[in-house]
């Protein structure tokens, strides 16, 4: 049982749900109203909630989470706002469907679909100027783990993914090492801070100072057995969950880490 911290640092923590391509409308509008009537129930939590669903439930659950207090985005977004771009959704399609915020740069579209860093970045400018808020996730290979490489490989992909535009508040960092991504396996302790400190630091730089509403999550492999491990690590300021998010009472009991 995870023990609730009570309260959150210098920033607010988010704990954000990653659906991916999972969900039909019936079971994911029970498992969405299952957890609004958990978050409803508890009042406020020290954490702020994210729920990015496929794009096809968005409307479907955006009353839903929005009478609950639960943040909606989606899990990608182009950089144009709108032609001829078969299959693709905009960052103003989503902030019309409900959502504040879009994940963008996961390990995931950079493998299946090819996308570069400077891909990112183009398309954060894009949902930064929509007013979305961006989460933008960087994270190393097993081998450029195992080579001594990770600070490295994480921090250029930051530096290429990272948008001129938009502030610390605006923006949040999903710290996901591939490797870890579904297989239960994650980095100790120390590796997690030592990255996180180092994004956070490499941030401050390229943002001119500004750091003060910066959010570093980790993700990858995260459940409730070891959030409790994972959340009160130094730098660590909240979570984006996979697996565990599609989970009512899985994914809740890392929310209530953060107590009231």
């Amino acid at each position: 049982m995870i023990q609730p911290l009570g309260g959150a640092g210098t920033v607010r923590p988010i704990v954000a749900a990653n659906w991916k391509m999972n969900g039909l409308r019936r079971d994911s509008r029970d498992l969405a109203k299952g957890l609004a009537r958990l978050k409803q129930a508890s009042g406020d939590l020290a954490c702020d909630i994210i729920v990015c669903p496929p794009t096809t439930l968005l409307f479907e659950l955006r009353d839903v989470f929005y009478d609950a207090e639960i943040a909606l985005g989606g899990q990608d977004a182009h950089d144009q706002k709108k032609g001829a771009h078969t299959g693709d959704i905009s960052s103003e399609m989503l902030v019309d469907s409900g959502c504040s915020y879009v994940i963008l740069g996961h390990s995931e579209r950079r493998a299946d679909h090819g996308e570069s860093s400077e891909t990112v970045a183009t398309k954060a400018r894009a949902a930064l100027a929509a007013g979305l808020k961006v989460i933008i996730c960087v994270g190393e290979s097993e081998a450029e783990r195992d080579a001594g490489q990770a600070l490295d490989a994480v921090g250029a992909q930051l530096i290429n993914s990272l948008p001129e535009e938009g502030r610390s508040n605006d923006i949040v960092v999903a710290y996901e090492p591939v490797w870890a991504i579904g297989t239960g396996r994650i980095p100790d302790a120390a590796q997690i801070g030592e990255m996180h400190q180092h994004i956070r630091q490499l941030f401050k730089e390229l943002k001119s100072g500004d750091v003060s509403g910066l959010r570093v999550l980790y993700g990858g492999s995260v459940k409730a057995e070891n959030a409790g491990d994972i959340l009160p690590i130094e730098g660590v300021d909240g979570a984006l969950i996979g697996g565990a998010s599609l989970s009512v009472k899985k994914f809740w009991e890392i929310c209530v880490f953060y107590g009231q």
